[in-house]
């Protein structure tokens, strides 16, 4: 495991394209979050905004970048054929698999993490200027606090579930343009059906399933006894989403031939 994971470190990082991926990571993650917490106002008491989830608006864009770099990790490895010379290196595949996932959590905690709690910083400078001020009801935000501290560790976390997320699909289809899709379709496609939907027991039940909707309700600090489902039990269905992918994914490498 330890000689697989060095070899997948070494061709993460050896392609310059992956270098550039992870810094738009960081700087969408960021600039987004930076974007929207300086356009934002709280004009009155009880204006109803939650000044830490618009600071983190950027990681609805880095999920994006963070999909392609994992989708590239699987992907571009079936589309050279250098699969059948990882799978000759490393002849258990579940190994492989292993190894993939390792590094790429590693890389994207990292970056991630930079991205979010730079989000934050930004935001906590700017907002009191914008009307996030006590006198409106709001405290001055802080990652020492638990509410903020849960919604940036957890949108790392959701962040890092995406990407294995995006890996299990790369592993399914085998082509980085269909698992791209994939990935996108069913971050984004479920939003949309909730608003087409009018029934609110479907509307609540695809919030609840799908997984960015889900995902993202971790980033709620006010108002979280009216979401549809928790912020941890949100991340937990990100997560099911992800093992499920990777499951299936792993069982795949593992039957057919490379």
């Amino acid at each position: 495991m330890r000689y697989a994971a060095r070899s997948e470190w070494t061709k993460l990082r050896t392609d310059p394209g992956n270098g550039w991926l992870l810094l738009g990571v960081m700087a969408l993650t960021l600039a987004v979050g930076a974007a929207v917490a300086m356009t934002a106002r709280c004009d009155a008491v009880g204006c109803g905004e939650d000044p830490t989830k618009l600071s983190l608006t950027g990681v609805m864009a880095g999920q994006v970048v963070v999909a392609i770099v994992a989708v590239l990790t699987a992907g571009n490895e079936y589309s050279t054929g250098m699969m059948r010379i990882t799978v000759a290196a490393v002849p258990r595949r579940l190994t492989v698999l292993f190894s993939k996932a390792a590094v790429l959590s590693a890389v994207m905690l990292v970056a991630n993490a930079i991205g979010v709690f730079g989000a934050l910083l930004v935001g906590g400078m700017v907002q009191p200027g914008r009307g996030f001020t006590e006198a409106h009801g709001y405290e001055a935000m802080s990652p020492a606090d638990s509410e903020t501290l849960r919604a940036a560790v957890g949108s790392v976390l959701y962040l890092v579930l995406i990407g294995l997320l995006s890996l299990g699909i790369a592993l399914i289809v085998r082509s980085s343009a269909t698992a791209i899709g994939i990935v996108l379709g069913l971050l984004f496609f479920f939003p949309i059906l909730t608003q087409v939907i009018t029934n609110p027991d479907w509307q609540r039940l695809l919030q609840q399933i799908a997984p960015m909707t889900a995902g993202l309700s971790v980033q709620t600090t006010i108002g979280v006894d009216r979401l549809p489902i928790g912020p941890w039990e949100g991340l937990g269905v990100v997560a099911l989403w992800a093992v499920g992918a990777l499951a299936v994914g792993g069982a795949m490498l593992r039957s057919r031939d490379v």
